[in-house]
């Protein structure tokens, strides 16, 4: 057999064998098929290119690894780390101290007003730290269905309820891609009581139920749709209490965190823009789970961007931060308004980042 030939051969095998992965790897992904609307334009109009996140304040702690969550605290930050640590860190970085291991991985942070620090954490369920330093499960599952992916935090002032968010009871940390792309609305929002202890549903079939803000006067709790680019709201008060709709529909990018101001502004983290072929191949579940299965050996088809909104009460774009320059922060995960500043948290960043908030209204 001669080279020519033994190489056109080896080729051959080799497709069949990448066309065979592509086709009859097992997976537990059964992408559901829908039709999303049509991206928005990043070029022009409400969402357009933008720099406006360029040259931001690296602040806190160095070397960390991946900072989701974030609050700010008597000019110190708290943040939970992949390794499973909260930590407190000054703005300069000078000063950090481990405040708990929870042996998961917290993405949500929330402050009780009786002292409690609630963590969302991914694997672990809803937990709490009291100021001995003692970490309690208070929630690992609801209505019989384990937590799969606990995911944010938000507790309303009187301090009577915890809202947050189990992005996927099928697909734990890590799996997120693939719960995304499977679309099978296996996201959840939850309300845990600290008087009974008793959690309950508010809302299911959500797609990837990640970051959770409280509205004006607890009127109402809003929940990222990351799979669906969107946010949904929930009424807690008034003539709509126990009903749903959307706040805002059919963003550029996919949702992450979620905060609110606690006056006029909620700021919205966009983990990156859209990816048009996954959203042509929305309609067509078997060409998605071979997607699946190229994602398993392949990187993820994700940009690299700085991507946050800015939205008032009724859910209008208000600012567009962006940054797609090679040193940009991303992905954005979290993004909280504190006095002057908007503060920054990652998922895979190094470190936390501000920027003045004047230039982000600007």
């Amino acid at each position: 057999m001669s080279r020519s030939v033994r190489f056109h051969h080896g080729l051959l095998l080799l497709i069949i064998a990448i066309g065979g992965f592509l086709l009859l790897m097992p997976t537990k992904v059964q992408p559901v098929a829908w039709t999303p609307s049509p991206a928005p334009s990043l070029t022009e109009g409400l969402y357009a290119d933008n720099q406006r996140l360029k040259g931001m304040e690296r602040v806190g702690a160095a070397d960390i690894d991946g900072p989701e969550a974030l609050l700010l605290e008597n000019d110190a930050l708290i943040t939970g780390l992949h390794d499973g640590r909260v930590i407190r860190t000054s703005l300069d970085g000078k000063v950090t101290k481990k405040l708990t291991d929870t042996g998961g991985r917290p993405l949500g942070l929330a402050r009780h007003p009786n002292g409690l620090l609630v963590i969302a954490d991914a694997v672990k369920g809803l937990l709490s730290l009291d100021a001995q330093g003692r970490l309690v499960a208070m929630s690992t599952e609801a209505n019989g269905v384990p937590f799969g992916f606990t995911d944010d935090v938000v507790i309303d002032k009187p301090g009577h309820f915890a809202y947050f968010s189990d992005a996927s009871s099928r697909f734990g940390y890590g799996r997120d891609g693939e719960a995304i792309i499977e679309h099978g609305g296996d996201g959840r929002l939850l309300r845990y009581d600290f008087q009974t202890g008793k959690t309950s549903l508010l809302l299911d079939k959500l797609e990837f139920a990640n970051g959770v803000a409280l509205g004006p006067d607890d009127a109402f709790v809003l929940v990222n749709e990351t799979g669906a680019y969107r946010v949904t709201r929930y009424w807690l008060t008034g003539p709509k209490a126990g009903t749903r709709d959307v706040f805002i529909d059919n963003l550029p990018g996919l949702p992450d965190n979620l905060s609110f101001n606690g006056h006029d502004r909620f700021w919205v983290a966009l983990y990156a823009p859209r990816n048009a072929l996954l959203d042509a191949t929305a309609p067509h579940p078997f060409i998605r789970k071979m997607i699946v299965r190229a994602m398993s050996v392949l990187p993820k088809p994700v940009e690299k961007r700085g991507f946050a909104l800015g939205l008032d009460l009724q859910g209008k774009v208000i600012a567009n931060l962006q940054d797609g320059s090679d040193d940009n922060y991303s992905p954005i995960t979290t993004v909280r308004e504190y006095g002057d500043w908007l503060y920054f948290g990652s998922l895979k960043a190094q470190n936390m980042a501000r920027l003045p908030l004047a230039n982000a209204l600007q």
